[in-house]
């Protein structure tokens, strides 16, 4: 009897141990669901952002602008993305499931959070290219950049393509990301020519004042905030444990690249300057996007830093030098340090901290590990580099012989808002007479 006894609760409980971890997996899975989810929602929330620091850093004139610029680009994003980009970058299309089975219905969380990644590559163009560029250019060549632009870089480093087949490591997108919008936004910039009455006759730089700096502090709070999603949600699972390892470097990093802005640029010019201090910390946000999963908070701190004072020489090499007029620093944000943050990897991983991400056993030159995985780095800034510049001046020299790219120098003056869109950002500041 006893036997028997014995034998019918070692059933149940082996029952028991079953549906229990049945329901385990089915938490987990929802709770992975609901991360990627809740940080595609934060990622889509930088959009917000990046309007708002545009429209800060540009005159009052051009604000409609702006914000239609932004609205539209993850809104014809969206449509270009879900038709070619996803499919480009990983080979399948989040368009079926299994009801049964619920298999596939994961496609439809990451398809959102790849394409608030794509929309976030767009945007970081529109600032480059701010206060002159026509409104029906922006939409052709923003749905070129993320369907195709994007997602050939996509595949080659996220879907399994040749860079990642090589060891490559960019595991929020300092290259996927940021520096395909940089160098875009460079090739963008460039092609159109400076704003009428940025530089003198003898080529020297005017500034050219935004018309609402608090405005541009919202925005760079919104995308620090929401950079915690763009970083965290990396790693497509809410039940990973590295999540606040991850969130603390991206912190860590972007105060330390406004501190060190901060202190360059009053150095320098003998003013605390708070355009470029913003500038620092989204400098540091930028560089620590790719190694933040596997590096140690001391070492983002360093590579956050360095960011802070490159961003602050980036900008007058490119402003005076190169004579490219970038209203908002979007080059040197996105593109210089994305490629600073994707070297970085190179040098500062540590074997812990990748292992606890799920990256593997790896160290950087600085930590041991040689220059082999410092050399792919480098390797994949240069090809990414490279495809950007080609692809991106082919469909803005397109654009230019057949549409035409910038607006004529009346609806520069006068500001786009009126001519592209027959209506101001600041309506009631007008005075009206009545008779």
């Amino acid at each position: 009897m006893r036997k028997k006894v014995f034998l019918l609760f070692s059933i149940l409980f082996m029952i028991s141990l079953g549906f229990g971890q049945s329901k385990s997996v089915d938490i987990e899975k929802a709770l992975d669901m609901v991360w990627i989810l809740l940080s595609a929602g934060l990622v889509f929330f930088m959009q917000a952002g990046f309007a708002m620091v545009e429209s800060g850093f540009t005159r009052a004139k051009n604000t409609v602008n702006v914000i239609m610029k932004n609205l539209m680009d993850f809104s014809v994003g969206s449509i270009v993305y879900f038709l070619f980009g996803y499919w480009i970058m990983f080979g399948k299309h989040p368009l079926s499931f299994d009801p049964s089975t619920k298999e596939g219905l994961w496609e439809f969380a990451v398809w959102m959070f790849q394409m608030a990644f794509a929309g976030t590559a767009a945007t970081i163009v529109s600032g480059a290219m701010a206060e002159r560029t026509k409104f029906s250019a922006y939409l052709f060549y923003t749905g070129f950049v993320t369907g195709f632009i994007y997602a050939v870089v996509g595949k080659w480093i996220w879907g399994g393509g040749w860079l990642a087949q090589k060891g490559f490591i960019d595991f929020a997108g300092s290259t996927v990301v940021h520096s395909v919008g940089g160098w875009a936004a460079m090739i963008g910039a460039a092609l159109l020519g400076p704003r009428f009455g940025k530089y003198d006759s003898r080529g020297n730089p005017r500034p050219i004042p935004g018309h609402n700096i608090p405005l541009a502090a919202l925005g760079t709070f919104i995308l620090w905030f929401g950079w915690f999603g763009f970083n965290g949600g990396s790693t497509l699972a809410g039940t990973n444990a590295a999540i606040g390892m991850i969130i603390l470097n991206t912190n860590l990093a972007a105060a330390a690249g406004a501190i060190t802005a901060m202190m360059t640029v009053w150095l320098r010019f003998g003013k605390p300057d708070a355009s470029m201090t913003m500038n620092g910390a989204l400098a540091g946000l930028v560089a620590v996007t790719a190694p933040c999963a596997v590096i140690s908070p001391v070492s983002s701190i360093i590579v956050g830093a360095i960011g802070g004072i490159l961003v602050v020489f980036a900008v007058e090499f490119f402003d005076k030098v190169l004579k490219i007029d970038d209203p908002v620093g979007a080059i040197s944000v996105h593109g210089i340090n994305g490629a600073w943050g994707t070297i970085a990897v190179g040098l500062f991983v540590q074997s812990k901290y990748a292992q606890a991400s799920g990256i593997g056993d790896i160290n950087g030159f600085f930590f041991g590990g040689g220059i082999h995985l410092l050399v792919v780095q480098l390797m994949g800034v240069a090809s990414v580099f490279v495809w950007t510049v080609v692809t991106s001046f082919l469909v803005f020299w397109m654009i230019k012989k057949t549409i035409g790219l910038r607006v004529d120098r009346d609806t520069e003056l006068k500001g786009l808002d009126i001519d592209e869109h027959g209506m101001e950002g600041y309506a009631d500041f007008e005075i009206f007479t009545t008779r």
